[in-house]
Order: C-alpha cells, then structure tokens, then sequence
C-alpha cells in the first residue's frame, strides 16, 4: 500500500508544490506579509505533514544520490516552508555540491552554481531577511565555491561571476544581484579604496557585512570575523 500511496502524494505535492511556487513568486513578503502568509498556508493543517513526508522522500533519495528528484522536492518545501531557512539552505547546498558535481562539462557546472546563489539571495532572504544561515551560506559560496579551489571548475565560475557583476555595473543595476550601493560605499569608506566587485571574495566581504548588519547582535561577531577573512582572501587575490 506505501509503495502506490507514496508516488500518488509526491505527484499531489508536486502539483501543489508548482501552484504554491507560482503564489509565492507573485508576492514580495517585504512589502506583503499577510499575504505571503495566505500563499504559504494554502495546505492549512496538512502543510506540516506533507512537510515531514516530503523530508523523508529526501532522505530516502539522498541515499540512493539522486540528486535531480531532490532539487524538485525542495521546491515544495520551499512552499511549505517559506520561513524555515534550513530548507533554503539545503536546496542551495544541493544544487551548488550535488548536482553541479554530477554535471561532466564544466561549462554547464555555472547553470547550478548561480541559481544556487540566486536561490538564497533572491527568494530566501525575502522570506527570511534575518537569518544567518542563509546570509552565512552566501559567504560560503563566494569564499569557497566560486572564489576557492573546491571544484576543477572554480577558474570558470570566477570568470562567469566576473561577467555577471561587470553587467550589473554597466547598467548600472547592482539591485539585479541582490547588492546594495550604499552598502558597497560603506565598504569601500571603510576599506580606504575602491573595491573590485568582480571578485567573488569581495561578494563573500559584502554578503558578510550584510549579515552583519542584519542578523542581529548574537551573530555581529562572527559575521565580522567572516568579514575579516574575505577581505584577506580579497587582498591576497588582487
């Protein structure tokens, strides 16, 4: 009986999952919380136990390393759990560790890497504006997976990272990456120097900064140290 229930739910929390996702997107919690809380309650009581069977499917499926069916499971725990940021977290952690590394051409590696980080920057932080999880996984993803040696593919990431930020700047659009100019000018103050933001450890020093300033006293300290290590990788890398 579990083995034809369990597909027919995956295939309903599928189709929620998409329509839950296509409400989300349609709302900027920031701007609309009440209603970013009606789209994430769509389920009402039954949200929280299509959660825990869609965290058992992962796991299931994380030990058998198929990563592809994760990434589309973690989409409707995105929708189930907006304000959760483990479940960003992991999500982005999967598509930038798991599945990039299944992907032969390194060229096609990026695809994963940049929507990992767009999917922390761009839906997590939204839904969830003060967490150090989510702000802490950015650094990580600039420090070491685009601006470290982790991956044989980490030179083209860098020069993929490069192109993308130098657009930004021609079109003078930083908000298209998620960065703020009065904080790039508060860094650069304090940095006695102008910033070369095409560096992926100088995304790691703002995406510290940020969360230094946004994830409360508790975190200010380790956020600062983050911040202090991304600007010696940056110095070192110039």
């Amino acid at each position: 009986m579990k083995r034809f229930l369990m597909p027919a739910l995956v295939a309903a929390l599928l189709a929620a999952g998409a329509a839950g996702q296509f409400a989300l997107s349609r709302i900027n919690p920031s701007k609309n919380r009440a209603a970013g809380e009606s789209a994430a309650a769509l389920l009402g009581g039954f949200r929280s136990v299509a959660a825990e069977v869609v965290w058992f499917r992962i796991d299931w499926l994380q030990e058998r390393g198929r990563f592809s069916e994760i990434a589309q499971l973690s989409s409707i725990l995105s929708f189930l759990e907006p304000h959760v940021p483990e479940v960003w977290v992991y999500s982005a952690w999967n598509l930038a560790y798991n599945i990039s590394a299944r992907i032969p051409r390194e060229e096609d590696r990026w695809v994963w890497v940049e929507e990992s980080v767009s999917l922390l920057r761009d839906k997590g932080l939204k839904w969830n504006p003060s967490s150090h999880e989510i702000y802490r996984e950015l650094v990580s993803l600039f420090m070491l997976k685009i601006g470290g040696s982790l991956d044989s593919a980490s030179p083209l990431y860098r020069e993929k990272w490069k192109e993308t930020v130098a657009r930004a700047s021609s079109d003078g659009d930083w908000s298209s990456i998620g960065m703020d100019k009065n904080r790039m000018d508060a860094i650069e103050r304090a940095a006695g120097a102008p910033v070369d933001w095409t560096d992926p450890f100088a995304s790691a020093l703002y995406w510290a900064c940020a969360g230094r300033d946004n994830c409360g006293e508790r975190h200010r300290a380790a956020f600062a140290e983050m911040a202090r290590q991304s600007k010696i990788l940056y110095d070192r890398n110039k």
